[in-house]
């Protein structure tokens, strides 16, 4: 039935998934922009002292007071956050629609993988988001936003300021955490091998540190270390998937030239 589909009609299945994608994306924003008073209670948490990683690390209390420097920007901000929540409530359902159109193009064996591969990439960008949000920000915010380069400057913190960085860090630390998901998929494809993964271990462990340095400014050791080790960690799970990868895919050359090796033998004893 899908090979009878003209390209018509498959821009008319196209079109009908990016609409149900936008209105679900709207209506889940829309619901989360009602529940204002939960969801900045959750977005400005890591301003306060009382947030769970500062308890857990033993810090000193504090407290940072945002600022309203434009009339309209707490109403755009609000707007923005819960658009960017609501996209993040409904991404399932996003992923199925998108998945569900493309499908029906793939083979049996593909469309298997693509599962895989998808339900992975999707797992480890919400872990990203997770260990930025309980982590890597909170760090960041709190070493920035109380540093003075004088007693005589005070820090004057915006909102947007906040609510920029929060964003921009959990998208990088989502991308960053698709490192073993974009290793496997090399390895599938016999582009990456273990061996170079362990033999560069530590010119990646030099990068990390690098990476690690340019998305926390400061000059904490403690704090450097501790963004550092979760894509450390990263990358050595990634050996051990690109590994078993490249063993799998050797095995099933063996294996198939094992079979052709046979055939010729059983076709002249016939």
């Amino acid at each position: 039935m899908d090979e009878q589909m003209s390209f018509w009609d498959h821009l008319d299945v196209l079109r009908g998934s990016i609409i149900r994608v936008l209105v679900a994306s709207v209506v889940m924003g829309v619901g989360v922009f009602f529940l204002k008073e939960r969801l900045f209670d959750i977005v400005l948490w890591p301003r306060r002292s009382d947030f769970p990683t500062y308890r857990l690390l033993g810090a000193e209390p504090f407290e940072l007071n945002l600022v309203n420097t434009q009339l309209t920007e707490q109403f755009m901000i609000h707007m923005k956050v819960a658009l960017i929540a609501g996209l993040l409530v409904a991404s399932p359902y996003i992923i199925y629609v998108l998945f569900r159109f493309i499908s029906p193009a793939l083979y049996d064996n593909e469309r298997r993988a693509s599962y895989r591969l998808v339900g992975a990439a999707y797992f480890m960008f919400l872990v990203g988001i997770v260990v930025n949000y309980f982590l890597v920000f909170p760090l960041t915010v709190r070493f920035l936003g109380t540093y003075s380069v004088s007693a005589d400057v005070t820090t004057m913190l915006t909102l947007s300021s906040y609510v920029d960085t929060l964003l921009l860090l959990s998208l990088v630390f989502g991308i960053v955490f698709e490192i073993p998901v974009i290793a496997w998929l090399l390895a599938r494809f016999g582009m990456l091998r273990h061996s170079w993964m362990t033999q560069y271990r530590r010119h990646a462990i030099v990068a990390i540190l690098i990476l690690a340095a340019v998305i926390t400014p400061t000059a904490d050791i403690l704090t450097l270390v501790i963004v550092s080790l979760p894509i450390w960690m990263l990358y050595e799970a990634s050996i051990w998937i690109v590994y078993f990868t490249n063993k799998s895919s050797q095995d099933s050359e063996e294996c198939s030239e094992e079979s052709e090796s046979v055939l010729p033998s059983s076709s002249s004893s016939s």
